[in-house]
């Protein structure tokens, strides 16, 4: 295309924008996001038959029901669904404009949410918390724990950054924060002279629920035909440790950064898996949506500090 038939193209895009009315746009996303006439027309100041005629004429606008009602409750259309992260991209983008101010994490007030697994916010949420109250005082941190490895945390739960583990696909460019591996964790009451393989064969198993995500040394203990005994199933991964500690018996595999935080806490031993196993990254997803470049490399940083003495006591023991 060239550069006259690009500036064509512009103008009749602007054009047609001109002859919509964009005011529709925040009590859109607002209907979006609290799937309620009532709580979205208070949260933008609208009465609730203001915002009825505005959803009426939207879904005019958009040839979409966008919100229909299932029960008692009011669900979106697929076609909702996929507004909601472009949509509270453009508003963002717009209301910076209007504000005229470059961000400034010592005054800025937003809502910063990060996504990740149980396991990592307990290893990492604590100093990331510890940093944002120090460098963003009025910004608020909302930490969500997911196991998605959808773009649902950043279509729906409006996540900034998702941290995930390297074996949990997603259709995003990613970018290594620590690195973990698989460790075997058993009660000090177990027999001292056992090493990590003799546990895993004679003490009976805290084993997990759902084991998309540790399911590959359960793998290769099957491959090895290495016998084994599970006593316990649990979902809640970071409920293993207390387990085994607590009841006074058990060995599990889990991951080398939670079991040394627990180790401090608890009566635990900690010992290297058995076998050659591939590490676990940990990831930053960033919003695809998300074009504020100043608050994403600030953020970025941020992450990068907090996860610091995890990445040194990995390389230390290595």
């Amino acid at each position: 295309m060239t550069e006259a038939h690009a500036d064509s193209a512009m103008d009749a895009d602007l054009a047609r924008l001109a002859s919509i009315d964009l005011n529709l746009l925040v009590p859109l996303l607002a209907l979006l996001e609290e799937r309620s006439v009532t709580k979205a027309a208070g949260k933008v100041g609208l009465s609730q038959p203001a915002m009825s005629h505005g959803l009426s004429r939207t879904r005019r606008l958009l040839n979409d029901d966008l919100l229909v009602r299932q029960g008692r409750s009011m669900v979106l259309t697929p076609r909702a669904a996929e507004l909601i992260a472009p949509l509270r991209q453009v508003l963002d983008q717009a209301a910076r404009i209007v504000s005229a101010s470059s961000f400034d994490p010592a005054v800025d007030t937003r809502l910063i949410t990060v996504a990740m697994t149980n396991s990592t916010a307990f290893v990492i949420g604590s100093e990331l918390s510890r940093l944002l109250a120090e460098r963003a005082p009025n910004a608020v941190l909302r930490l969500r724990t997911t196991s998605s490895a959808t773009s649902t945390a950043f279509a729906e739960e409006a996540a900034d950054v998702v941290l995930l583990p390297e074996a949990f696909p997603m259709p995003h460019p990613r970018e290594r924060l620590y690195d973990d591996r698989w460790m075997v964790i058993a009660s000090w009451n177990e027999p001292r002279e056992a090493d990590a393989l003799q546990l895993l064969k004679t003490v009976s198993h805290v084993f997990p629920d759902e084991p998309s995500e540790r399911l590959r040394p359960y793998e290769i203990l099957d491959e090895k035909k290495i016998p084994y005994r599970v006593r316990q199933r649990v979902s809640d991964h970071l409920f293993v440790p207390h387990l085994i500690a607590q009841s006074g018996g058990g060995v599990a595999v889990h991951r080398y950064q939670v079991g040394l935080e627990f180790e401090g806490r608890f009566d635990l031993r900690v010992e290297e898996f058995p076998f050659p196993i591939d590490p676990l990254g940990i990831d930053m997803i960033w919003n695809p949506w998300l074009a504020e470049g100043a608050f994403k490399s600030w953020l970025r940083e941020i992450l990068i500090e907090a996860a610091e003495p995890l990445r040194a006591r990995y390389v230390s023991s290595g």
